[in-house]
């Protein structure tokens, strides 16, 4: 596990743009149990290409015209419950983090894996985002 004093600030990045941090299973499962709306999942992390490309892709998305009814969050290496559970609505895609998952009516309906945000700019992040909110939001 991450000391807090590492791990406040990243997280402070996405919860003060909006994003709602569930730090246990029984909040993931309130929010992604949900069969209606949609949902935006970040796997969060501290890794660098969370912090170059994963988070600010997320908030470039989620600033565009449609974007989910909810903008939820865990953090790899720090909620370990949370994230488990968390991971268990992302299969069968294999643990990764950072990752961004949307939900639409309590099913995973788009997945960026890790392969898909490291060595991709924030903004071809954000432009596929967008392109799932245009489809699914």
């Amino acid at each position: 596990m991450y000391p807090a004093e590492l791990t406040i600030p990243i997280a402070k990045d996405l919860t003060d743009f909006g994003f709602v941090g569930m730090e246990n299973p029984n909040a993931v499962n309130e929010v992604l149990d949900k069969k209606e709306g949609t949902t935006l999942l970040v796997v969060n992390s501290v890794c660098g290409c969370a912090a170059a490309n994963a988070r600010p892709g997320a908030k470039m998305a989620v600033a565009h015209g449609k974007k989910p009814d909810h903008l939820v969050t865990v953090f790899a290496g720090v909620d370990k419950e949370a994230v488990d559970r968390a991971r268990e609505f992302l299969l069968p895609y294999p643990p990764s983090s950072p990752c961004i998952a949307l939900f639409k009516d309590g099913k995973l309906v788009h997945m960026l894996e890790r392969r898909h945000i490291e060595g991709n700019s924030a903004q071809t992040i954000a432009h596929n985002l967008i392109q799932a909110f245009d489809v699914y939001c």
